[in-house]
């Protein structure tokens, strides 16, 4: 085999891991959107229009929080937890959130001398 041969199947391999890359990439992307297009209707039916808003609030300011927020109503939603007015109006999304955000802080004491 020349060195001219040699080339061109290296050549010919290194376009086919690249076309496997870019489909890999294209289906990964597909899956994330199928994804975000689920949770999107999912929190319209578990959220009223004023939760939502309030969730689009706290995603610009913590997005990463709105995201975990976002799971956790979800599970909840799928686990039966969520009993009562669907969708959850303001007042109990508020309620939740404040349960949620209380949840992971401790509670502080300073001991003055």
């Amino acid at each position: 085999m020349s060195n001219d041969e040699e080339l061109e199947n290296i050549r010919r391999r290194k376009l086919q891991e690249l076309q496997q890359q870019a489909a890999q990439q294209q289906i990964a992307a597909g899956q994330q959107k199928e994804f975000e297009e689920k949770k999107y209707l999912l929190m319209r039916k578990i959220l009223s229009v004023e939760g939502r808003q309030r969730l689009e609030n706290i995603r610009i300011v913590k997005p990463q929080f709105a995201e975990q927020i976002e799971i956790q109503l979800i599970q909840l939603f799928q686990g039966g937890k969520l009993r009562g007015a669907i969708p959850l109006p303001d007042k109990a999304f508020k309620k939740l959130l404040e349960q949620i955000t209380t949840v992971g802080k401790k509670k502080e004491y300073k001991i003055k001398k």
